[in-house]
């Protein structure tokens, strides 16, 4: 007896507003990679001295895990767009990314010190929640067939 082939599953509407909405969201942290890396003057006239000198004196390594955390997020957006399977462990690797680069700035150097107080854990993490989110929500829209 032949088999039959399955039907295909029908993406989900949220599938394409979060994948939109983090889209847009880790494109900024893209063009934040990218304009830090390149010390844009108009974009980093916002930050002090002290905080210039820290982002400027990151580590080869942190600076190779923050740039997998950010392009990794932004390329895990396109590939969940895309339905592309492949959206859950780009996203994995990102965040575990995010995490190493997290832990530098956090507990090996004095980044909440230069960055100053609590509004920066706040944002940190969110991105952090964000980051893990999407992981799960990748991981769970494979399970159910919607990402090929």
């Amino acid at each position: 007896m032949a088999a039959t082939p399955e039907a295909p599953t029908k993406t989900p509407w949220h599938l394409w507003v979060v994948g939109v909405l983090t889209l847009v969201w880790n494109a900024v942290g893209a063009f934040d990679f990218v304009m830090t890396q390149t010390q844009n003057e108009a974009y980093m006239k916002a930050f002090t001295p002290e905080q210039l000198e820290y982002f400027y004196s990151f580590p080869s390594w942190v600076v190779l895990c923050w740039g997998i955390a950010t392009w990794g997020a932004l390329i895990g957006s396109m590939l969940l767009l895309l339905r592309n399977r492949l959206a859950h462990p780009v996203f994995l690797v990102s965040f575990l990314a995010m995490v190493i680069t997290t832990i530098h700035n956090f507990v090996l150097s004095d980044g909440l010190q230069v960055m100053g107080g609590i509004g920066v854990v706040i944002f940190s993490a969110v991105i952090f929640v964000v980051a893990l989110l999407l992981v799960i929500y990748a991981k769970a829209m494979r399970r159910r067939g919607v990402l090929k």
